[in-house]
């Protein structure tokens, strides 16, 4: 995608954190907790599911507290007891670990993980315990890969089946060190790594090294998805304006599947910013962002998203699986922690970063930031003009991006993504603040016909008008295609006069021509469908592309 999509709500927090903390700190525990209240009135006068929240600074818990429903069935309340799956909030703690055994000399951050987990294919090139890490090592995402395999986020989903996935891994989605792309795979691997080098499951490591010593009584890796965890909630989605439950199958230990309370996350909270002199390199590691090969920085570092902007630090992290919505923040410079733990998916981050503004100053005097990308003075330029950039252009397979006018004013939108206004810095250059002030620019060929855009450092070419592939060129793409590295197959088909895919599991697919051999499947997971063809020109496969899992090659069959 263009852009992360959480950088403009984060910017929200960003801008309240500029200056000191004033006296909206001096609240009772009272006016503290009828000030969150206001915040949820839907969840404390309807039985719906809702969530925990906890509330630490400078190393007390201001507030623990209960909203909505933990259990629908049974009208069971959400407490600070409740235990809710947290989700991608468990990666922090298995960098927890990583950074300790790196602190205690069992590993090296630059150790090829080949070292430690042999059954992972020779890429070429190394990859690193620092690339799993900080998401840069081009592993795939078995939450994309998974379901072009035939998998549903229903079906049960183990640690041993993503390891398994792993290990039929032939290719990467880049070259290590080169992109940031959040995996969860790398996370799993970590998992594997502490078990191969300590002995212990990540699970009975994290027990002995975290959560006993922290009296986390309440967190638990899940390991067999069958477990009973006391006080667990259940999740639940709105549809057709009736809850239903989620069903949570995983055990992805690593990545996700850690289950714990507020209460418990309050001493988890305070460990963080208060960690003693014994762990003070171990979590001081933990904050470490990664660098690119090129030599730039990447936010992310061990299991957290780790953001300066004008001098003030944010830790943090979110997680999102079967309805569950979590989020963990934590500003050092106010020795602040907001966790809230959500049992339906609403927009945990932005709770927590409102309810972090309680503590913070009203007047923000981060302007500056602001005018950060949208500081330049618009240039007038006429419709006529603009009216040659109109149209859709190629960043991509499967990933396109339509400009369009309105009024006086171009507008861009990429696949899956929202609309945004662009601001014309020149007669062929464009500021797009929605994508953090980023810039576009318009190329043309010698005959003035504008061709191509330039953004990130790449030119992409328009997508010519044409007609779509009639029922005889259709022909072209039938057959069977199968993916050795997925052990899975889709049959091609045309019926009706439209391309159609049909999977075992997945049933038919239907296809959309979206430029040349790129066709969009209608399912997330074949967002991109793009047939590769051989010198004669005849279909010999076809690559699916996913931002976490590209070119996953199929190959037809003869």
């Amino acid at each position: 995608m263009i852009f992360r999509k959480y950088s403009l709500l984060m910017l929200f927090l960003f801008l309240l954190i500029h200056n000191d903390v004033s006296s909206q700190t001096e609240m009772t525990p009272g006016e503290l907790e009828q000030k969150v209240d206001a915040m949820f009135p839907s969840q404390t006068d309807k039985p719906e599911p809702g969530m925990s929240i906890a509330i630490v600074k400078d190393g007390k818990v201001l507030l623990e507290k209960g909203y909505g429903m933990a259990n629908l069935e049974y009208q069971i309340p959400n407490n600070p007891a409740t235990v809710f799956d947290l989700a991608s909030v468990s990666k922090q703690f298995t960098g927890y670990a990583i950074s300790t055994l790196v602190e205690d000399g069992k590993i090296n951050l630059d150790d090829d993980i080949r070292k430690y987990i042999p059954e992972l294919a020779n890429f070429g090139s190394a990859i690193t315990i620092d690339h799993l890490v900080h998401h840069t090592s081009g592993i795939r995402d078995w939450t994309s890969t998974l379901p072009l395999a035939g998998w549903t986020f229903d079906d049960v989903i183990t640690f041993d089946q993503i390891l398994r996935m792993a290990y039929h891994q032939t290719t990467l989605n880049f070259e290590p060190g080169s992109q940031y792309v959040y995996s969860n795979t790398g996370y799993n691997l970590l998992a594997e790594l502490v078990h191969r080098v300590t002995g212990q499951t990540l699970a009975e490591w994290t027990q002995e090294h975290i959560f006993k010593p922290l009296d986390m009584k309440q967190t638990l890796f899940l390991e067999d998805y069958t477990e009973v965890i006391p006080h667990s909630a259940i999740s639940y989605y709105l549809k057709d304006g009736t809850f239903h439950k989620s069903v949570n199958n995983l055990t992805a230990v690593g990545s996700s599947s850690l289950f714990a309370s507020v209460t418990d996350l309050t001493k988890w909270a305070i460990h963080l910013d208060q960690p003693g002199e014994e762990k003070q390199n171990v979590v001081e590691r933990m904050f470490t962002k990664g660098v690119l090969n090129n030599g730039e920085e990447n936010s992310y570092a061990f299991g957290l998203d780790v953001r300066d902007v004008n001098g003030i630090r944010q830790i943090s992290h979110g997680g999102s699986w079967a309805s569950f919505r979590t989020y963990l923040l934590y500003l050092p410079k106010y020795h602040l922690s907001v966790i809230v733990l959500n049992n339906e998916p609403n927009n945990s981050y932005q709770m927590a970063n409102n309810i972090a503004a309680l503590f913070l100053p009203k007047e923000s005097g981060g302007d500056e930031l602001a005018q950060e990308v949208d500081d330049e003075t618009p240039v007038q330029i006429d419709n006529e003009v603009l009216d040659r950039y109109v149209g859709t252009y190629r960043l991509g397979p499967g990933w396109y991006v339509e400009i369009s006018r309105k009024d006086d004013q171009l507008w861009t939108q990429a696949t899956n993504e929202l609309a945004y206004p662009m601001t014309c810095q020149s007669d062929s250059v464009f500021i797009v603040p929605g994508y953090g002030g980023r810039t576009m620019t318009f190329l043309s060929n010698q005959e003035g016909k504008v061709v191509e855009v330039q953004y990130n450092n790449s030119n992409h070419p328009r997508v010519a008008d044409e007609d779509p592939p009639g029922p005889k060129q259709l022909q072209d793409y039938v057959g069977e295609y199968v993916c050795d590295e997925l052990n899975t197959t889709y049959t091609v088909v045309v019926e009706n006069d439209t391309l159609k895919m049909k999977h075992f599991r997945h049933g038919i697919i239907d296809l959309s021509h979206a430029w040349k051999d790129d066709f969009r499947g209608s399912q997330w997971y074949l967002n991109s469908v793009d047939f590769q063809r051989n010198a004669t020109g005849k279909v010999t496969g076809f690559k699916v592309w996913q931002y976490r899992a590209r070119d996953q090659e199929f190959v037809r069959v003869e």
